[in-house]
This record gives structure tokens, sequence and C-alpha cells, in this order.
């Protein structure tokens, strides 16, 4: 679990993080939505240790963050692993030799533990025959999918995602929320999901953080947020006429 308690972030005379308490749960998609402007980027990266609040807390399992020596911190970026927007691949290497980076970076583990544990997560995230191929060889979807198996190759307690759909199809998008949802039960991880993405939100958002100015303006499931009476919510996440006709269908489907 990670809890955040009353994070303040300010850049020169601009507050962008205005007391923001939540708590992200181990083993569910914890997602972080709001428009563009609302805190999404500042908070994921407070978290991620990338920035340090000016107040607040940031605890990691009963342990926290601010409290941590720098061999403390080492290990928590250890126990990380982190799916960015473009996938951030490197175009030299393989898949097999972009899945083993992290473990040759921070382990001294042997060179055919590696290999075995990397092929283990190309294994699991569904992707075959493409150990040998470059980035440019290989799809959008499949680069999701070996930045997903670079991420929990090492295991990781905690799994950062910044928008992993972008630049995907609505069907594709889909199937990589649901390797991750099947990933962070399967492996009991502790996820953080920051996305723009509605059909993320409807599909996989089992705990729901809304920020609008910095604040936390709603946090739920989503189920209810189906339900709420939020007004800022509504506005953002029933923007299009397609999900008002979703959210009237749930809603009289439990009158």
């Amino acid at each position: 679990m990670i809890e955040v308690k009353d994070l303040h972030k300010s850049f020169e005379k601009t507050s962008v993080l205005k007391g923001i308490s939540t708590s992200f749960e181990r083993g569910k998609t914890n997602l972080i939505i709001g428009q563009s402007g609302s805190g999404k980027t500042v908070f994921l990266k407070s978290i991620l240790g990338l920035f340090t609040p000016e107040k607040g807390e940031i605890v990691f399992d009963g342990n926290p963050m601010g409290e941590m020596n720098q061999e403390e911190r080492s290990t928590l970026r250890e126990d990380m692993g982190m799916v960015f927007q473009g996938s951030a691949l490197f175009d030299s290497m393989t898949v097999e030799e972009n899945v083993m980076f992290p473990m040759q970076m921070f382990t001294g583990a042997p060179q055919d533990e590696i290999l075995e544990r990397a092929n283990l997560a190309i294994q699991r995230v569904n992707l075959i025959d493409a150990n040998k191929k470059l980035p440019s060889e290989i799809s959008g979807g499949m680069k999701k999918r070996v930045a997903i198996a670079r991420a929990i190759v090492m295991n990781p307690k905690y799994l950062f995602c910044d928008e992993p759909n972008s630049g995907l199809d609505p069907k594709t998008a889909i199937l990589i929320d649901n390797l991750i949802q099947e990933i962070t039960q399967e492996y009991q991880i502790t996820t953080v999901i920051n996305t723009h993405d509605m059909n993320s939100v409807m599909e996989i958002g089992e705990k729901i953080v809304f920020l609008e100015n910095g604040r936390k303006e709603w946090e739920g499931n989503n189920k209810e947020i189906f339900k709420t009476d939020n007004e800022a919510v509504s506005n953002f996440v029933y923007s299009s006429e397609l999900f008002k006709k979703v959210r009237e269908v749930y809603l009289n489907d439990l009158k």
C-alpha cells in the first residue's frame, strides 16, 4: 500500500498540489484521472520521488519516504516498476535485451539467471517470437507489452504506468488494460496508473482518484463513479455522448 498524506508541491510561486491525501491499495489497479493541468503528472512524479514536496508525507508499506536514507531510497527504487507513456525502449536493443536491462543495471545476478527471468516476463505478457526483434520491427501494442515485461522483470512491489494506452487503438488499449490488471492481481502489486482513457476508468478502475486544480475532488471505484453526483467528475468523465448513454443504462439497470 502507498499512503499519501496532505501533499503540497509548488514551483516558484505556483501551487500545483494543494493538500492531497489518499491511499493506493495492494493488488488493485489504482487510477489517477483529471483534466490537463490538474496536477496528475506532478502527483505521480512526487510519489516516484522525482519531486520533493514542501509539505506532506508519502508512505510505502508503513515506511515514510521522507525519512529514508540513501540506501533505503535505492532499495525502494528497485522495488518500483515503470511503464512510460511512449514505452521508452532502447532502439538499438532487442526486445530481450530491453527486458534484461533493469536486472543488468541493478542486480549482480548471473547472466543465465537474468536471461531466464527476462524470458519469463516476456512469456507472461504473451509476446511470441519477438525476443530478437528490435523495437522498430514490432507494433505499438507489442512495444507496450515489452515495456510491461521490463517493468515487472525484477518482481516490483509497486508498478507505475503513465498513460499506458497512449497511441493505441481501442481494442489494443483494452488488451493492455486487462494485462496490467491481471499482473497486478497475480503478483499482488500496488499499481498506480496516470490516465486520460475513460475506457480504462470503466474497465479497470478499482480505485479512482480524480484531481482538479491540484486537489483531490473525488475518489471511489468504477461502480461508484456511475452514481456520483459530483459535478466536476460528471463533467469530466461524461463529456461524451457515448459515456452519458452508458451511465444512463447502468443507472436504469439499478432501478
